[in-house]
């Protein structure tokens, strides 16, 4: 199993600092090794809360864990007991009068909108909120970066023996998602419909939100389509990235993109095996486009806004990065060695006034452009992103 050291270091300080600890993220991404790994150097107790016997034992969660008030506890599947959050409010007050005001409760869910909102309302002042994606860019050898761009970053698939293994991995991953996990979480929608949302989204994957045309090719309503999109970007699996906006006199697209997050989910949910099937395929550019943006959201600063920006008149920039302190990047995305500028992204640079105006693309050399502009690997761009944290 591969250790996000960066994430490892984020909650280790995190703990140091705060009672409770959610760390969030999609299924098989790596949380409870994580976690286990963390809790290897001090007292812990482990509960999986999928488990019968683990949840028996929190029939009454005040006595249960005020025996083990000298443990760092690990809940892992937390959303499953909502009822819990309360309880644990209780005992990190009575914790901080006796003294403990740190890494008493290290709490792990794969759904982020239930969590985030049960722990929001319940332990506000007392949670700090950690995501584990996938991998990154910055986390494999640009030696593996097609691997990794085919199989995407779920630690199973990308270290699978083959790519018949992985995609396999990966066909059962969704199918489990659809038939077992997100009715666990109460949504009442028939798999195979939202197999076919999520197949589509696959084949729109960087286009902009357009809920009606996705509602009339299922049969359903608006409504319908933005409940399960938003069930997808809350269970972590896509990503809605919000166009850049200001008032400067001109007439700006104001729809989201939308993004299956992990390309190797996004591959089998097109039947995509091997890597020459990708780079046949239409969507090979937006899937190294969704690829460069999950890594910098991955390692951009905390603070940092991630947007895109598109104009009326053509004007377009695939990701506009806000940094802390307000200096602005400009980002275009190339899946090609030989990479070229269209007139659009340097119109859109002369609205956004960029400090900083970059190319990312999937070679390993780095070189400038004309007009200030910087071409680079994805992992150079991360590492970038990084310096800046």
């Amino acid at each position: 199993m591969i250790i996000d050291r960066r994430i490892a270091d984020e909650l280790h300080g995190l703990l140091e600092d705060s009672p409770a600890v959610a760390l969030l993220g999609p299924r098989q991404v790596g949380k409870t090794t994580l976690a286990q790994g963390l809790g290897e150097g001090r007292p812990s107790l482990y509960l999986d809360l999928e488990s019968d016997a683990d949840r028996a034992k929190l029939s009454d969660p005040e006595l249960y864990l005020s025996s083990h008030e000298d443990k760092l506890v690990i809940l892992d599947e937390v959303q499953r007991m909502p009822d819990l959050f309360q309880n644990l409010r209780g005992l990190i007050d009575r914790g901080r009068r006796k003294g403990r005001r740190a890494g008493r409760f290290l709490l792990l869910g794969s759904a982020s909108i239930d969590l985030l909102r049960q722990s929001g309302e319940t332990l506000a002042g007392r949670i700090s909120y950690v995501e584990l994606a996938p991998l990154d860019a910055l986390e494999v050898p640009d030696a593996d970066l097609d691997r990794l761009w085919l199989r995407g970053g779920f630690p199973d698939s990308f270290l699978a023996r083959s790519d018949q293994v992985s995609f396999r991995w990966r066909r059962n991953f969704i199918r489990t998602y659809l038939e077992r996990d997100i009715p666990a979480l109460g949504p009442r929608i028939a798999a195979e419909t939202l197999r076919r949302f999520w197949t589509m989204l696959a084949h729109r994957q960087s286009s902009l939100s357009n809920a009606a045309e996705l509602a009339r090719a299922l049969g359903v309503d608006g409504k319908t389509v933005a409940s399960y999109l938003d069930l997808l970007i809350d269970l972590m699996l896509v990503r809605r990235l919000e166009p850049w906006h200001a008032n400067i006199g001109k007439r700006l697209i104001r729809s989201p993109r939308v993004y299956v997050r992990d390309t190797g989910i996004l591959h089998a949910l097109l039947g995509l095996q091997t890597l020459d099937e990708v780079l046949a395929h239409p969507v090979a550019g937006a899937g190294w486009e969704g690829l460069v943006i999950e890594t910098a959201h991955a390692t951009m600063p905390d603070g940092t806004q991630a947007q895109f920006y598109r104009s009326g008149a053509g004007a377009e920039v695939d990701l506009v990065l806000t940094l802390p302190g307000g200096t602005r990047w400009a980002i275009e995305i190339k899946r090609s060695l030989s990479p070229k500028v269209e007139r659009g992204f340097h119109h859109a640079c002369e609205d956004l006034e960029p400090e900083r105006r970059i190319v990312v693309y999937p070679g390993t050399d780095r070189f400038p452009l004309p007009n200030g502009i910087e071409v680079m690997s994805l992992h150079q761009f991360a590492q970038e992103l990084v310096a800046r944290g």
